[in-house]
């Protein structure tokens, strides 16, 4: 079955940077568009960058954009998100995502709090 498992979130200050990781399987990796989506309390869940199945094309968030870098590794069947000059605004639980036959997966989330 499908098992997507994020790590890497943590506490950091604000202009900090963190790493997170997204280990997928359970389907043909490299197949498939990949995607971070992120939900901060009482808000609904946003796309945060999305990352075509070779890595060529990537999208963000105008919120991220500058700030992020969504990337994979294919044969290690990892996406991860680098997050440089975080914000108290990044503050949220991050999802990775994967959409296959029109069914979307979701992992369980990170939680990245970003605070003095």
């Amino acid at each position: 079955q499908v098992q997507l498992v994020e790590s890497g979130g943590g506490l950091v200050q604000p202009g900090g940077s963190l790493r997170l990781s997204c280990a997928a399987s359970g389907f043909a990796f490299s197949t498939y568009f990949m995607s971070w989506y992120r939900q901060a309390p009482g808000k609904e869940r946003e796309l945060v960058a999305r990352i075509s199945n070779l890595g060529i094309t990537t999208t963000y968030a105008d919120s991220v954009e500058g700030r992020f870098a969504i990337s994979r590794v294919n044969a290690k069947n990892t996406v991860y998100l680098q997050m440089n000059s975080l914000k108290p605004e990044d503050t949220a639980v991050y999802h990775c995502n994967v959409r296959i036959a029109g069914i979307d997966y979701w992992g369980k989330g990170t939680l990245v709090t970003v605070s003095s």
